[in-house]
């Protein structure tokens, strides 16, 4: 009896010794292809809007999307993974920035935002145009073509 206890003891100690989990994986970092802004960067990035309130100057070399967001928001965290999607598919045509409103109040107002998400759209050499809550991919990729004229 002490015999059998003594190999399945045994068995026991070795199967928990060669289970042990290998050394962890060096991991990939998660690429992230949307660009986060805060107010000073948006004022050299987009259009500094304190400096000429009245009139709408994209300061861009090619369209973007700005996704108006926070952290909680469930419409907000849905939207985002697709925007990331978006951006790595649409890279070098146009840019996805991102503003956490909760970080930049000041910015978020200055555009009327007063839901999230909301996203406005920056054609280069037109009119901003603003659209509000998580919009489908379908639609997003209908916007760009249209709207931002990038295919």
């Amino acid at each position: 009896m002490k015999k059998i206890i003594f190999i399945l003891l045994t068995a026991l100690i070795s199967s928990i010794c060669s289970a042990q989990t290998p050394p962890p994986m060096l991991q990939r970092p998660q690429v992230v292809h949307t660009i986060s802004l805060t107010k000073a960067e948006f004022l050299k990035r987009v259009a500094n809007y304190e400096k000429s309130p009245k009139v709408w100057k994209y300061l861009g070399d090619k369209p973007c999307l700005i996704d108006f967001y926070t952290t909680w928001c469930g419409p907000c965290k849905r939207l985002a993974p697709v925007l990331e999607e978006l951006a790595e598919e649409y890279k070098g045509k146009l840019y996805i920035y991102k503003v956490d409103t909760e970080k930049e109040p000041q910015l978020a107002a200055a555009f009327g935002v007063k839901s999230i998400p909301t996203l406005l759209f920056c054609p280069k050499g037109a009119d901003p145009q603003i659209a509000m809550g998580a919009l489908p991919k379908a639609e997003l990729v209908r916007i760009f073509e249209q709207v931002l004229k990038v295919k």
